[in-house]
């Protein structure tokens, strides 16, 4: 008895050419799939040092606009909830009239992993805090 032309299944070759296919589908998506990962994390940290920047400028109104009693301890305090759980904000440095205040985030490898605001400069930028004036 003979099989019918519509019995048949997909030869090995063919086989074969789905799976390449899919393989280099996957080898293009996963590379962009984890760049993202990391741009959300560098947001967060973003996200985080604008929130500190708030509770810092907080601090010095409740303070007479000096920003030199500022800590790690005081800026936790001003935060509230303005925090995301794998993102460490520290002081740098903290004068009579500016401030700067440093971002990572424990899941991040790829570079710039560490940001940084300073009350002088008014934006988060990538790497250390600058030296104090």
């Amino acid at each position: 008895m003979r099989k019918q032309d519509a019995d048949q299944g997909f030869t090995l070759i063919e086989l074969l050419v789905v799976m390449i296919i899919i393989g280099i589908l996957a080898a293009i998506a996963i590379p962009t799939f984890l760049n993202q990962r990391n741009n959300g994390y560098r947001t967060a940290i973003k996200s985080d040092l604008k929130n500190a920047a708030i509770a810092a400028e907080s601090f010095a109104t409740d303070n007479g606009g000096d920003y030199s009693g500022l800590t790690d301890a005081t800026l936790a305090d001003a935060r509230g909830t303005g925090v995301t759980a794998e993102v460490t904000v520290a002081v740098a440095w903290a004068t009579g009239t500016a401030y700067c205040v440093e971002g990572v985030h424990s899941a991040l490898t790829t570079a710039p992993t560490q940001f940084f605001y300073s009350s002088l400069e008014g934006a988060p930028l990538e790497g250390a805090c600058p030296a104090a004036p």
